[in-house]
């Protein structure tokens, strides 16, 4: 155990504190004001507070955990021992800046309750953040920090050895269109094939009346090889099924469907499940519930896993939302427009509602990579996709991180814009495997 001795505790410390030494260290902590208890205390014990008491391990604290309410904070980011870090301390503090003022910073996701311009989609632009604005978005940043942490504290501590961590790989997939053509229905058929006339889309019209009839796979049925890939790796996977009714964004095959019932039965046999929120239940409250009773229906199986279509994220709403419903686990944390690691973490960590400081159960699995991102986003060509997602699992697996990336079941068929991303797909999951 760690004692932590500080001069005010706050449900912000408690929590920093859990994340940084529980969460990810492996560590259990004690917080204590009292300076007896600490001076009497025998094992690894530190001080975080505005000056040190002794001798001690001590950490020069910002003032950010012992508020409440959102600041504007004017922040300077400087480069140490060959990281970004900001929160600058004192020469007193262990660290020349403070560890833990900076990760809740990032794990709360504090910038975006400020005033910012979102995009299209209203979501937190990327490029707004303070990652993406100082060049170590692509870094998971937090487990580089843990690496200095750790180390001064074996200093004065010798004995102190935290939990060993090994790298993990998860794969995911958004199941957003089961098909391309298959069980949309008359209407929607007849509609998409006069499109493809009226815009010279003259292969796509032969494409659609081949699998209609039975002559040729549909092209987003790429269900078989997703599972023969994942036996011959051997690497876990978890699917998120969109079950919206159709509207505004949520194009996906009708629930009635007993074809898209049956995959998504099927699938459940192999691969995890979650649920894909619709766009539309973003503004209506009524239709989440409906989509988790759904899956549930479908599956026979409790849901407690989620990720919101088109990563439409809105703090604290969303999230709160998902907690009402039973929702513990949620795969949103990343951008759609940039790579790289939304919280500063690649780590599973438990969402903190700044509005009510308090930390809730709800975990939050941060994603580094997707596939739309590399493709639709960023316009990679494939080998520069590739050379990039490389990169960014090689700084995980420096740091013994969690390497999440999505995927959709139509970005590997091949088709159209997709032509060759299979082989990006393959070359993530043999670079996670090996």
């Amino acid at each position: 155990m760690i004692l932590v001795y500080t001069h005010k505790t706050t449900a912000r410390l408690r929590y920093t504190l859990q994340m940084v030494f529980t969460q990810f260290i492996g560590y259990e902590i004690k917080i204590t004001n009292q300076v007896e208890e600490f001076i009497a205390f025998e094992g690894v014990k530190i001080s975080y507070t505005k000056k040190p008491l002794g001798n001690e391990l001590f950490f020069s604290s910002h003032p950010i955990l012992f508020e409440k309410g959102i600041l504007d904070y004017t922040i300077n980011v400087t480069s140490w021992n060959g990281q970004k870090v900001f929160f600058e301390q004192g020469e007193n503090s262990a660290l020349p800046f403070d560890i833990f003022a900076s990760s809740f910073y990032l794990l709360s996701r504090y910038e975006e309750y400020l005033p910012h311009i979102k995009d299209r989609f209203q979501r937190f632009p990327a490029k707004e953040s303070i990652a993406y604005k100082n060049g170590f978005l692509k870094t998971p940043i937090i487990e580089y920090w843990l690496i200095d942490l750790v180390a001064v504290i074996q200093a004065k501590f010798p004995d102190f050895k935290p939990k060993r961590r090994t790298f993990k790989f998860v794969n995911t997939i958004d199941v957003d269109n089961a098909y391309c053509y298959l069980e949309k229905g008359i209407v929607r058929n007849i509609a998409s094939s006069i499109r493809s006339i009226i815009n010279l889309d003259f292969v796509g019209l032969v494409q659609r009346v081949k699998v209609l009839i039975g002559k040729e796979k549909d092209p987003y049925d790429t269900f078989d090889y997703l599972l023969r890939l994942q036996k011959k790796y051997e690497f876990k996977s978890i699917y998120f099924f969109l079950l919206a009714d159709y509207g505004h964004n949520d194009k996906n095959i009708t629930v009635t469907s007993k074809k898209f019932q049956l995959l998504v039965k099927s699938m459940a046999d192999y691969v995890q499940v979650g649920i894909h929120p619709s766009w539309a239940s973003n503004t209506n409250s009524e239709k989440l519930p409906v989509e988790i009773q759904r899956l549930e229906s479908i599956t026979k199986r409790e849901v407690f896993r989620s990720r919101q279509h088109f990563l439409k994220l809105d703090l604290p709403t969303t999230y709160r939302r998902l907690i009402d419903l039973g929702i513990t686990e949620d795969y949103t944390m990343g951008y759609a427009s940039q790579v790289g690691f939304r919280a500063g973490t690649s780590l599973p960590f438990h969402f903190y509602d700044l509005d009510m400081e308090v930390q809730t159960q709800l975990i939050l699995h941060p994603f580094a990579v997707m596939d739309g991102t590399l493709n639709e986003y960023m316009e990679l060509p494939v080998d520069d996709a590739q050379y990039l997602v490389k990169e960014l699992m090689d700084r995980v697996k420096q740091v013994n991180g969690t390497f999440i990336s999505l995927w959709h079941n139509e970005t590997i068929s091949d088709n159209r814009h997709w032509n060759d991303w299979k082989q990006v797909y393959e070359f993530t999951i043999e670079q996670a495997c090996k």
